[in-house]
């Protein structure tokens, strides 16, 4: 823990030292939030988790966090969760020796409490409405590619109660608000995987590649090693979704799902499984997330330096273009206001975290933080005083 704490030090130094902060220039108009929101963003190529804030005016970094343990080497922080009640944040580190690692954090503080050993290449989480229960896809990076699995750890403990083998590069994680399901995809294998979360095993399965969209037969809900139901698909194949997050309307009734490898996202019928509407969106869409009234979808296009933000009610998209290339993720406030937004800049060019203005689509706010921003998920919202008018 030593070793720890001079590391923490070490990243807040290191904060106070490299803070820019670059606010756009908008219209007062576009601000009027009385808010203020924070959210936690992993650079996966520093090893470092930023705490960022925004007072409806500007972005800054409060602080930076490290999370790396090889002193060498980058560890790879990837996804970020934060536990319903606050208290704590979650961050996936992805390179172990052999296995990767979940980090619990204390909020406030930013110390760490615990960690849990789970699969190859932890990546993105979500956890069970009571927080006892956090859910991580091994995306598994090493070696051939072979069916992989969902982590299932009991955040009390800190402990992996389960490994529910999927299918290959799964990708994404999203409990059902009524914390009955869990749903994950997989990259290469093209499917929609439902697990059940009292249960831990997989209850249903949905192919999307275009135009063979199906549930598979419930014989091969659990079928393992076939080279058919788990194994990789030729991504180069004509209608290749290429899943790489997916996410529930409010009320459980849709799923929605950015197919990276196609330009467009699937809007799914949550029980039957069948696709309702396709969105086209621009090159690369890859992670999204909802409004809490679900009336807007916001889509990250990782190819287009880009947000798409599509209208529920009317299918219509505006797309706003972000500060720096390799637009990854985005997290919306618990107003539905705002969504920040993470874009991992290329080589040796620091990223970014925007702030979209949801009502005025435009970004209200940027600034840099380390190398490949990332994951990111937001923490809290604080009501206050209107900001001061820019000047």
């Amino acid at each position: 823990m030593t070793h720890m704490k001079d590391k923490l030090a070490a990243g807040a130094a290191l904060a106070a030292s490299l803070l820019v902060a670059t606010a756009l220039t908008v219209s007062p108009a576009a601000v009027q939030s009385s808010a203020t929101y924070w959210a936690y963003v992993a650079n996966e190529s520093s090893d470092i988790v930023s705490l960022v804030r925004f007072d409806g005016r500007e972005v800054v970094e409060e602080k930076a966090i490290d999370v790396g343990f090889h002193p060498a080497d980058l560890d790879g922080a990837h996804g970020i969760a934060v536990a319903p009640t606050g208290d704590y944040w979650y961050v996936s580190i992805a390179h172990g020796q052999p296995y990767g690692q979940i980090w619990q954090m204390e909020t406030g503080t930013d110390q760490f409490v615990d960690s849990a050993l789970v699969g190859l290449f932890p990546a993105t989480m979500s956890t069970t409405p009571d927080g006892s229960t956090l859910f991580v896809v091994n995306f598994n990076l090493h070696g051939d590619h072979t069916a992989s699995s969902v982590s299932a750890v009991f955040t009390p403990m800190m402990e992996e109660i389960s490994q529910i083998e999927t299918c290959v590069m799964p990708h994404g994680s999203r409990v059902s608000h009524d914390g009955m399901r869990h749903y994950s995809t997989c990259m290469m294998s093209d499917q929609l995987v439902e697990t059940t979360v009292h249960g831990l095993g997989v209850s249903r399965r949905m192919v999307l590649t275009a135009g063979r969209e199906h549930v598979m037969d419930a014989e091969h809900v659990e079928s393992t090693g076939d080279g058919h139901d788990m194994g990789a698909l030729d991504m180069d194949a004509e209608g290749v979704c290429k899943p790489t997050w997916v996410l529930l309307s409010p009320d459980d009734s849709r799923i929605y799902v950015p197919c990276n490898g196609r330009g467009d996202v699937l809007e799914i019928d949550a029980e039957s499984l069948e696709v309702l509407r396709r969105f086209p969106t621009g090159r690369g869409p890859y992670n999204a997330d909802i409004t809490p009234d679900g009336s807007k979808l916001v889509v990250t296009l990782k190819g287009d330096q880009a947000v798409a933000i599509i209208d529920l009610s009317t299918g219509e998209e505006t797309r706003v273009e972000t500060s720096r290339p390799i637009t990854h993720g985005v997290a919306i406030t618990p107003d539905g206001r705002y969504a920040f937004v993470s874009n991992e800049a290329v080589g040796a060019t620091r990223g970014t975290v925007d702030v979209v203005d949801l009502n005025a689509r435009a970004i209200v706010a940027s600034t840099e933080l380390h190398y490949q921003p990332g994951g990111l998920a937001v923490w809290k919202m604080e009501e206050g005083s209107p900001p001061p008018p820019a000047e």
